[in-house]
């Protein structure tokens, strides 16, 4: 579904992302894992169009996107759920997943996938007329992630879903991903936490200093002695 052909990101002078290629193959879960600063979220940014890269190419459902602007992007069905949420704080939750749905216009199908939201995130129905600014942060991560479902993505990117979470939440999140995933949406996960990461996804990609120094099946990556010294405390 998703080929990113040795990209070549920088900001300014700094070249973020050194020629990193990577496959997300159709209804699989990939994880992106690295530390701080490995250039997880740029790779995400330039995937859903919100950066430039200078070289390389990204091929999204057979079509070439490299360089499309990131709201025609979302028209095609690639979505991304940001690092730190970023849901719209002084609207309600309603409006919020509503706005999620702004690049449709059929009224029974958003009618459906609203209700299909409610049932995957039941806290974010008792709690649709209240502020989202208001929320608890695994609230506010909910809720990103369902305005996300609203455009009915066939690839979702999610950046950090884990972040800043109480451990319970972390693993309600990752298994609302799964969930996702079991119901026909493509994920390409980058976190943070590579053990749950590791624990849901089928193949994943370590990303250290903007290169791709490991890839395989989950399974290898977390059998591997340098993963599980650099990441998997162990």
């Amino acid at each position: 579904m998703l080929r990113v052909e040795d990209i070549n990101v920088y900001y300014g002078a700094i070249h973020a992302i050194k020629g990193i290629s990577l496959d997300v193959p159709d209804g699989e879960i990939v994880a992106l894992i690295g530390s701080n600063g490995a250039g997880k979220s740029t790779t995400l940014r330039t995937i859903s169009g919100l950066m430039r890269p200078k070289t390389g190419r990204i091929m999204y459902d057979g079509e070439d996107i490299t360089g499309v602007p990131a709201h025609k992007i979302v028209g095609k069905g690639l979505c991304q759920v940001p690092e730190g949420r970023h849901v719209f704080a002084n609207m309600t939750v309603m409006e919020n997943l509503e706005l999620g749905a702004y690049l449709r216009s059929d009224k029974d199908g958003i009618a459906k996938d609203m209700e299909a939201v409610f049932e995957k995130f039941p806290r974010l129905l008792e709690r649709k007329d209240q502020i989202s600014g208001t929320l608890s942060g695994g609230e506010q991560q909910m809720l990103a992630m369902a305005r996300a479902l609203m455009s009915r993505p066939k690839l979702l990117l999610l950046d950090e879903p884990s972040m800043g979470l109480a451990p319970l939440l972390v693993k309600e999140i990752f298994n609302i991903i799964k969930e996702i995933n079991a119901g026909g949406t493509t994920v390409l996960l980058v976190e943070q936490n590579a053990n749950m990461a590791l624990s849901i996804a089928d193949k994943a990609y370590v990303l250290e200093t903007g290169r791709i120094t490991l890839s395989g099946t989950a399974a290898e990556l977390a059998s591997s002695e340098e993963v599980r010294k650099a990441y998997l405390g162990g």
